[in-house]
Order: structure tokens, then sequence, then C-alpha cells
């Protein structure tokens, strides 16, 4: 599948190999090209894995998959006051998403695609096996979801521009990170808790929810973003082929956009 596709991902690719440069430069250039390779083959998968979160049976996908921490969300519930179920844009997310809800109805939270046809499919997808969608343009909604004690698969790992956003360190590069997260847990009151689907070798699925955020968030936008990055970058680590590095993550600076991307196409 990866080699089917590499002609049509090859602008991202590129972005791709950019990010990796600046991510890992404490590897060589052959064990960056290898770490790209593999996310390659993950890409590939991806679009698999999506097709399969739509379509396949609960069924076929319990037999798939295993869950670590989910006492940490039977307990967060049981306080009432929601749950922002805190993920990244890892390439098993779309799958990820809908192996959770097989334990816990979610709300999706949703950004509208440039492709009106697969922004169709994914709507209509995610509105059929979730508890409901909330736009991202509409966070009141999602806050109204929280209050009401429902749970939220949020994933705030995407450069959004400096709009309600800040600076923060992300592998150590400036990125610009939204603040809604640190917004929405302080106005609903909701238990922040780490989410991170993976896939092994055999094609099956650990997912692991992490222990709720403790003294977060603190008011200082900065300080709370950080901590975001922070919890996101360390997942990414123990399995940085899962990630979408395709997306230009660094493409904000705070002296302009797409420097970093100069010699790479120019991409959201």
């Amino acid at each position: 599948m990866a080699v089917l596709i590499r002609p049509a991902i090859k602008p991202r690719r590129r972005i791709a190999k950019r990010n990796l440069e600046l991510c890992f430069p404490e590897l060589s250039d052959e064990q960056r090209h290898a770490l790209l390779e593999k996310n390659n083959q993950t890409m590939g998968m991806m679009m698999i894995e999506t097709a399969l979160s739509w379509w396949a049976s609960d069924r076929r996908l319990q037999k798939r998959v295993s869950y670590q921490g989910l006492e940490h969300i039977e307990a967060a519930l049981e306080k009432g006051k929601g749950v922002i179920l805190l993920t990244a844009h890892f390439t098993s997310m779309e799958i990820g998403g809908r192996l959770i809800m097989l334990k816990f109805p979610c709300y999706v939270m949703f950004r509208e695609l440039k492709n009106a046809l697969f922004n169709a499919f994914m709507m209509r997808a995610r509105t059929h096996h979730s508890e409901g969608i909330v736009m991202q343009k509409e966070p009141r909604a999602m806050v109204r979801a929280l209050r009401k004690n429902k749970i939220v698969w949020y994933a705030p790992d995407q450069d959004l521009g400096k709009r309600q956003c800040v600076f923060a360190k992300f592998f150590g590069v400036q990125a610009s990170t939204v603040i809604a997260t640190a917004r929405l847990a302080k106005m609903s009151g909701a238990a922040v808790i780490p989410f991170t689907p993976r896939r092994d070798e055999k094609g099956y699925y650990t997912l692991t929810i992490g222990a709720p955020l403790t003294d977060f968030p603190t008011g200082d936008d900065v300080v709370d973003a950080q901590r975001i990055n922070d919890i996101i970058e360390h997942e990414i680590r123990q399995s940085p082929e899962q990630y979408l590095w395709a997306h230009r993550r660094f493409k904000t600076q705070p002296e302009g956009k797409g420097l970093l991307y100069k010699n790479n196409v120019e991409m959201n």
C-alpha cells in the first residue's frame, strides 16, 4: 500500500522529511531515512484503517483491541464534569477513536476539510459512530457537552496560526500551540485525560489512557500549552513512526510563516 500511494503523497513526504530533521537532529541521515520509510508505511495503513473505522462491525474490531487505563475515564465521569480525551494526530487516530467508542460514547471534534467529498464521508461516519459532532469553530458546543458530563475526543496538535495560540516548544522547536485545551478545562471543570492509540506489527491495537492531569490549568497560557506539548511529545517518542509527520506543524513562527519549510511544498 505504501508503494502504491507514494506518488500521491510525495509533497507530504517532503514535509515529513523536514519535520523529522527538525525534531530528531540527534539522528543520522540514515536513521531519519529509515524512520521516514516506516512512517510512509503507516500512512498507507492509515487509509485502510480509516475505511475499517467507518465501515467495520463492532464485533470485528473488538477482536483486535486491548485497553489500558479505562478506569481513569470511569473515575472522571463519576465526578460529573466531563472528560477531554486528549490525543494527537497519530496515523491510527481515526480507528483509535472508533475503538475507544466501543467502550464509551464520545463527542468528536471536527474541522471541515477542503475536499468536499472526503469531508462528507468523514462527517457521516463520525456522526454515525459518535455521540455527536462538535465543530472546531464552535467551542461553546464543546463546553456544553462537557457540562453534560460527556466525553469529547480532542486533538490540539496542529498549527492553526497565531489566533488563540501561543508559542511553546515541541521537540525543541517553537510551535504555534492552541490554548483551547486549558481554556475549555477551566470553563467546564472537565478532566483532561491523555489517550494514545498504537498498532503492533500484527495489526492489533493498544489504547492507552493516562491519569487525569493534575494542577491544570494553571492560568498561564504558555505554561499550560507547554505541558500539553510535552505530553504529546512523550507519547510520540514511544512510536515516532506512527505519528502524522506530514502536517506542517511548524509553519507559523514568531518571525513569520513558512520559514522552516521554504524549500518544501507550501501546504497546510
